[in-house]
C-alpha cells in the first residue's frame, strides 16, 4: 500500500513539474509575440506620422487652394484613422489567437 501511495505521489509531481514547464514555455511564447507587435505597431505609426509631416512640409512651397488643403487633411485623417483600426483588429486578433492556444493546451492536458 505504501508503494503504491508513494507512486501516486511521485506521479503527480512529476506530472505538475511538467505542466508547469509547458505552461512557461507558453507565457513567454504569447509574450514575445505580444512585444513584437508593439514594436511594429509603434514603428507604423512613427512611419505615418513622418509620411505626414512630409507631406505638409511639401505644402509649403506650392500654391494650393484652402479646399484642396482641407481635401488632403481630411484624406490624412483618414489614413490615421483606417491605421489605427487595423492595429486594433491585430491585436484583437492576437489575443484571439492566444485564446485559442490556451484552450487547446487545457484540452491536451
Amino acid at each position: 500500500m505504501r508503494k503504491l501511495l508513494i507512486g501516486v505521489i511521485v506521479t503527480l509531481v512529476l506530472s505538475f513539474a511538467v505542466a508547469r514547464t509547458r505552461a512557461g514555455q507558453y507565457q513567454s511564447a504569447v509574450q514575445s509575440e505580444r512585444k513584437m507587435l508593439k514594436v511594429r505597431q509603434k514603428q507604423e505609426r512613427k512611419t505615418l506620422k513622418l509620411q505626414q509631416k512630409g507631406q505638409k512640409h511639401s505644402w509649403k512651397g506650392e500654391h494650393l487652394s484652402n479646399a484642396a488643403r482641407a481635401q488632403m487633411m481630411h484624406q490624412m485623417q483618414r489614413d490615421k484613422r483606417a491605421l489605427l483600426e487595423r492595429q486594433r483588429n491585430d491585436r484583437q486578433d492576437l489575443k484571439d489567437r492566444q485564446r485559442l492556444m490556451k484552450e487547446r493546451a487545457r484540452q491536451v492536458h
